[in-house]
């Protein structure tokens, strides 16, 4: 009779028990980056891989990325090869706001979450964005190098460059345009020179800073709008000795742009938050796999970093995410 009865249960209700099991299995996230020769997204992946040591039993996660933030169609492909694989969620900084909508939107189709970082993509059919208000950051460098001007007692007047990494990529776009939006506002006389464009290759970032010195003997200082491009202005400042002149502000962090900075080759840093997008675009992922509401938009803010104030203990885990990684 036991056994009879065992029999009814597991045909009427194995397929709970099935169920009761995957509910426990961790979630298969894939966290797609825009590229792996950066720093900045490696501390992106820092904040994924600490979030499932932290949860083993809710995520289990596996990375991608094309090499270079140039390389647009091989994220394209590594995204649609992913999806193949039938993942529970994706999270993904998408170079394009474009290129990757048809494979995102597939994604949807196909019941995958999909929370997006850093970048805005041009569909509706994202479950969240997590990424830094860049005009709005790109505003605050410029009061930033104003500031500076004016702490030196510089006239404001004379010439700034932008060294720009890539055209066409939104959240560089809003970098540039809130730091020239700034400079009309805080210093309307200074004139600005750029975006030189550099395909986001620290050497051509170098050249372009030089060349756009050289012409411009007047120039007050640089404004970069990643860490590749603050990279090539920091070592143009150094190669130029110009460290007492020129004010050089970039975004992001790597061991180069914090050692410019101890250096006075670089000013200060516009700091976002990698760390934080890859930890808490796991987080969401796995809020909305388990039915909960999560924001279809979180800013995660920035953080001005110059020497003063590098080694603040709240600043250094900002500075250099990977003294967060865990063992």
């Amino acid at each position: 009779m036991k056994r009879i009865l065992a029999a009814l249960m597991l045909a009427v209700f194995g397929f709970c028990a099935v169920g009761a099991h995957a509910a426990t299995k961790p979630a298969d996230v894939a966290v797609i980056i825009k590229a792996t020769d950066s720093d900045f997204w490696q501390y992106v992946l820092v904040g994924a891989r600490n979030y499932a040591k932290e949860f083993p039993d809710k995520a289990s996660i596996t990375t991608y990325g094309p090499r270079s933030e140039a390389d647009i169609d091989r994220q394209v492909t590594i995204l649609e090869d992913v999806i193949s694989t039938k993942p529970d969620a994706i999270v993904i900084s998408s170079t394009s706001s474009d290129a990757t909508v048809p494979a995102l939107e597939d994604a949807k189709d196909q019941g995958i979450v999909v929370v997006t970082i850093d970048n805005r993509v041009n569909t509706n059919r994202v479950d969240s964005l997590l990424a830094t208000n860049n005009l709005a950051a790109g505003k605050l460098a410029a009061k930033t190098f104003v500031d500076m001007l004016k702490a030196k007692g510089v006239p404001l007047k004379g010439k700034a460059g932008i060294i720009g990494s890539m055209a066409g990529v939104q959240v560089l776009s809003d970098r540039d345009d809130g730091f020239i939006n700034g400079m009309k506002e805080y210093a309307p006389e200074i004139e600005l020179l750029g975006p030189r464009y550099c395909d986001n290759d620290i050497v051509r970032a170098l050249n372009n800073a030089i060349d756009m010195y050289t012409a411009n003997p007047d120039l007050l200082g640089f404004f970069a709008d990643n860490n590749h491009t603050g990279d090539g202005v920091a070592r143009a400042i150094a190669e130029l000795n110009l460290s007492d002149k020129l004010i050089g502000i970039a975004f992001d962090s790597d061991p180069e742009e914090i050692e410019a900075v101890r250096d006075g080759a670089l000013k200060a840093l516009v700091l976002q938050d990698p760390y934080g997008m890859g930890y808490y675009g796991v987080d969401f992922a796995l809020k909305k796999l388990a039915g909960e509401d999560i924001p279809a938009y979180v800013d995660t803010g920035v953080t001005i970093v110059t020497k003063e104030n590098m080694d603040n203990p709240e600043i250094l885990g900002l500075l250099d995410p990977m003294t967060r990684a865990m063992d």
